[in-house]
């Protein structure tokens, strides 16, 4: 959400909706400018670590090492057909310029959005009119679906909810679907609903008398079920916020709960995705490529939430980041850096499709960023606008960011799989695939616009050849993603401010027995959870093994020779990320299986109770209350708490009734005097509350100790 958390507070022919991204203004004379054992395991599962070396640059005393590990044994996940997406506006003219299709063609854009951000809940498909905004010429369904279908891509159509019904969504499947034949597959109902006015800011139209979360998700199971009585193989995706912005937290006034549990608790058993945008900001592109490290704790925030109400199903619902960018300082070199970044670090904690905003939008202000005139576009491409005197290039003219995101056709494709990696500079961010051809890539991100590194990359679970790898850069003075020269006996350059991707062949063949399917867990309890997967596709295991996830690293947790498994020993209120592995009978390992992310629960024969509740919320800030309860049958007279938080941007504030104190992401609380008796069997309780702030999601705490004890929860 851009504007750190702030309400946005325009729509269509109002101020912008976003710094740069208009949302409904016609474009002025450029037709764009308006709206335009873990030590001994840890190193190397499932496979002894083989250390490998990248080509090396011939003199670069002054570079910074920069040590890489990647673990081709700990797999993030399929790249999805759907995982590299644009957005397309209708009031972009050379929205289906043959050069566009082109450009986004050879970038490997495999999804494009449509009709537009907002204009989703004012465009009415049937008459190509959005009431209240400017509709460009060549821009219809149709036309749109022939840019499509010559890219080779697939569409994520925007369902008008602000200003549409459900027969009208009805009618537009039809005409797709089976009119057309297009299989259009993925439809969201609305776009940022919750910016509607129901939390005080509205820049989405939205005609219902109600404008409530619990509205919408009644009119998304109207939705639904108009829509699939068409075609039920379509997938459905509802609006939610993003953890950590506004109005994340949020409780309207006359609801139970904020947008999202509201929502989910209704939509859960209907919906096949959840949709959420990113817009970090800051106040330079370089601060918002910092921001990419909150990603993974609201995507896993989302993913959560998702776990909660959906239960058994929650498998079936995927997360699709929808919108993204950063906000400031759009057309830069650091803002590319932050495209490919984001991109990955989206795709690696379990989003299956990411768009960026957009692919034309139109200039705003005109500044410097790295020596280059910045004209602050969301556009990955020039739209040829002009601020005063000062013109951007020619039109569709590729913008830094186009770059970032063509630079991942060098890391992976669908199908492709996605492993672990780190750094140890946050400096450098790193992103691996091990690509279906059985070579490996590692994509190094240099965010230090000063300072060049070399990287040593050691290899956990893949042995590469001694011969050159292929690298390709996108740096200073490259007009394009191109390839560079590799030599041998060294660490890999990294320039500042660059993309480069270094990629390896295998030294020995690939197991001959497939990944096994996804494990499920079938049952968890406090210490114990059992998994469960399905054979591998080809070959046959003589062995399964299963590996926790340690960041770059994993710990082998239990083998077996069936498809099943028992974890025990496991701490109560912990999170756990694990692969299934198969071995054949020549002894090595398959592929890892796609992650399964699962949580133990609280012990529930403790003798203490808590209950955590957010009172209250600002997106990021909140207020909490925490009751504490024995229900053992000793009475307590003076008592501690303990937890960690699941976030590091949580924090305590202040606070009242007991004495609260930090360090790092634990807290530690203790009695006020006046509360320290706690009655046996629940017989009295001790209440406290505290202000707390959030620089990213706000998950619950899972694990509360009194006393030494770990409680129930509540």
């Amino acid at each position: 959400m851009p504007l750190a958390h702030l309400p946005r507070t325009s729509r269509l022919g109002r101020p912008p909706r976003r710094a740069g991204r208009t949302a409904g203004r016609r474009p002025a004379a450029a037709l764009v400018c308006a709206l335009a054992t873990v030590a001994a395991l840890a190193a190397a599962p499932p496979a002894p670590a083989a250390t490998g070396r990248t080509a090396a640059a011939t003199s670069v005393e002054e570079a910074a090492a920069v040590e890489v590990s990647v673990n081709a044994g700990v797999g993030l996940g399929t790249i999805d057909k759907a995982a590299f997406g644009v957005n397309h506006a209708l009031w972009d003219s050379h929205m289906n310029d043959p050069e566009v299709t082109g450009l986004l063609g050879e970038a490997g854009v495999g999804v494009m959005r449509y009709p537009g951000g907002s204009y989703g809940d004012i465009y009415h498909w049937k008459d190509h009119t959005a009431p209240g905004g400017y509709v460009a010429p060549h821009t219809t369904f149709d036309e749109f679906m022939g840019s499509v279908r010559a890219s080779g891509s697939q569409p994520m159509i925007i369902a008008n909810y602000g200003t549409g019904t459900p027969q009208e969504a009805a009618d537009w499947v039809r005409y797709a679907n089976v009119t057309r034949g297009y299989g259009t597959k993925y439809w969201e109902i609305g776009n940022e609903i919750y910016g509607n006015g129901h939390y005080g800011s509205g820049w989405e139209a939205d005609d219902h008398p109600d404008k409530s979360p619990h509205e919408y998700a009644r009119n998304v199971l109207s939705y639904a079920e108009a829509m699939k009585a068409v075609d039920p193989t379509i997938k459905i995706g509802a609006v939610l916020t993003t953890p950590g912005d506004w109005p994340d937290g949020i409780v309207g006034a006359g609801d139970s709960a904020d947008w999202n549990h509201t929502v989910l608790s209704a939509v859960a058993g209907t919906i096949d995705f959840a949709i959420v945008h990113s817009y970090p900001g800051g106040a330079t592109a370089d601060e918002a490529l910092d921001r990419t490290a909150r990603l993974p704790g609201q995507l896993r925030e989302v993913r959560r939430q998702i776990d909660r109400h959906a239960g058994e199903r929650s498998s079936k619902i995927g997360i699709a980041l929808t919108e993204v960018n950063s906000n400031v300082q759009m057309n830069s070199r650091p803002n590319g850096l932050f495209a490919a970044d984001t991109y990955m670090t989206a795709l690696e904690n379990g989003v299956f499709n990411v768009d960026w905003w957009n692919v034309h939008n139109g200039p705003t202000k005109v500044e410097t960023v790295d020596g280059d005139t910045d004209f602050n576009d969301f556009g990955l491409l020039s739209s040829g606008g002009c601020v005063g005197d000062v013109c951007q290039p020619a039109v569709n003219t590729p913008f830094h960011p186009y770059f970032g995101i063509k630079s991942l056709t060098k890391l992976g494709r669908p199908g492709d799989t996605m492993v672990a990696s780190s750094t140890d500079s946050d400096q450098v961010s790193a992103h691996a695939v091990h690509r279906a051809d059985g070579t490996l890539s590692v994509m190094l991100i240099n965010k230090d616009p000063l300072n060049s590194r070399t990287a040593d990359i050691s290899y956990a679970g893949y042995t590469p050849t001694g011969q050159a790898p292929v690298v390709h850069r996108y740096g200073r003075g490259d007009s394009d993603v191109t390839r560079v020269a590799a030599t041998t006996g060294g660490d890999q350059v990294l320039p500042p401010y660059s993309i480069t991707t270094i990629t390896v062949a295998p030294h020995a063949a690939a197991a001959s027995v497939g990944a096994p399917g996804a494990p499920k867990a079938t049952a968890v309890g406090s210490s114990t959870a059992t998994l469960s997967w399905a054979v591998p596709a080809n070959g046959k295991a003589v062995r399964y093994e299963v590996y926790e996830r340690l960041g770059a690293n994993a710990q082998l947790i239990a083998t077996s020779t069936s498809t099943s498994a028992t974890l025990h020993n496991l701490p109560p209120g912990s999170e756990h990320a694990v692969n299934v592995l198969a071995r054949d009978a020549d002894g090595r390992l398959s592929r890892p299986s796609e992650p399964l992310t699962f949580a133990t629960t609280a012990p529930r024969d403790s003798s203490c109770l808590v209950n955590y509740r957010v009172d209250s919320g600002w997106g990021n800030g909140f207020v909490a209350t925490v009751t504490v309860s024995n229900v053992g049958d000793t009475p307590i007279n003076g008592w501690t708490l303990d937890f960690t938080w699941p976030s590091t941007g949580q924090t305590v504030q202040s606070s009242w009734n007991a004495n609260v104190t930090s360090s790092g992401t634990r807290v530690h609380v203790t009695d006020n005097g006046a509360n320290a008796e706690l009655a046996p069997h629940g017989g009295s309780t001790a209440t406290f509350g505290f202000v707390g702030a959030n620089d990213d999601a706000n998950p619950t705490p899972t694990t509360f100790t009194l006393n030494g004890t770990v409680c129930r929860t509540s």
